[in-house]
């Protein structure tokens, strides 16, 4: 007994040690970064520093001064990114429960093709993408980038999995016999079901939009159309004159957004990750 106590101890030491190396690898780059947009340049040359110094304010100053608007670009931002996350969530749910509830003609295919497009990266077609959007006359406009998240095939494939873990068809028969109209059963039962696996998706698409700059970048070429992370990849300058505590500056501020969504809303993650594990 005292041997199983002891070796029980051990293992939980351990596991509390994993967890805090893991911790302190997620939490140092960030703090790093956030120290480093207090320092000047010099200073980051120089080498690493914990400390935070205390060159914010000219900092601040020279990525204000370098002719655009670091606030138009974080709203930039902020636009394209809140309405392909609604887009992204609601169309891939819905897109998921249909693969789920219907039986279709070619169901199988399609769902096959679904999977082959999560595979396939953007880079591979976004010269075509770009050549199709200049004869639609949509360049410099925010249409490509947030119309295309109706059709995400990764986020269709994490809410078809979701959708297995937790649905019930008897809900499905029921609503139907008592006369409730298909949109009606996805938007009152399915939905309020799946709340735990759309916010955990709408984090993840949030995201990866608001950190997108491959694609922004070769669609919008005006300055005041830029996104935060264009902006940021500007302050790079010639080779002789970069910033880098302005650069680093930049940066802190592209990740509050993105550490303000994980606070709120981390324990969505957690339940729907968990949830969208368990198979009956």
């Amino acid at each position: 007994m005292k041997n199983y106590k002891f070796g029980t101890r051990v293992r939980r030491v351990f596991v509390y040690l994993a967890l805090i190396i893991i911790v302190a690898l997620c939490v140092i780059p960030i703090w790093i970064l956030i120290v480093n947009a207090t320092r000047d340049t010099y200073e980051i040359q120089r080498g690493l520093s914990l400390l935070p110094s205390d060159s914010l304010r000219d900092n601040w100053d020279k990525l204000t001064g370098r002719g655009f608007s670091i606030e138009r670009g974080f709203l930039n931002s902020i636009i394209i990114s809140v309405s392909s996350t609604v887009l992204t969530v609601y169309f891939s749910v819905m897109t998921a429960y249909a693969i789920k509830v219907y039986d279709f003609k070619y169901k199988k295919i399609f769902y096959v093709i679904v999977l082959a497009l999560v595979l396939i990266p953007t880079q591979v077609g976004i010269v075509g993408f770009r050549q199709y959007m200049g004869k639609l006359g949509l360049l410099n406009t925010y249409w490509p980038l947030i119309l295309p998240a109706i059709a995400a095939p990764p986020s269709v494939f994490f809410a078809k999995q979701y959708l297995d873990s937790l649905f019930v068809k008897d809900l499905i028969y029921a609503a139907r016999i008592d006369g409730a109209s298909e949109l009606g059963i996805f938007h009152r039962i399915m939905f309020p079901i799946a709340a735990p696996g759309a916010f955990t998706l709408g984090i993840f698409a949030f995201v990866a939009s608001w950190n997108n700059f491959f694609t922004p970048f070769m669609l919008i070429s005006k300055l005041e159309m830029y996104t935060l992370p264009m902006l940021i990849k500007t302050l790079r300058g010639d080779v002789y004159r970069t910033e880098y505590g302005s650069i680093y500056l930049g940066l802190a501020i592209s990740i509050v957004p993105i550490m303000i969504v994980y606070a709120f809303f981390s324990r969505y993650i957690i339940s729907g990750i968990a949830m969208g594990a368990i198979k009956e």
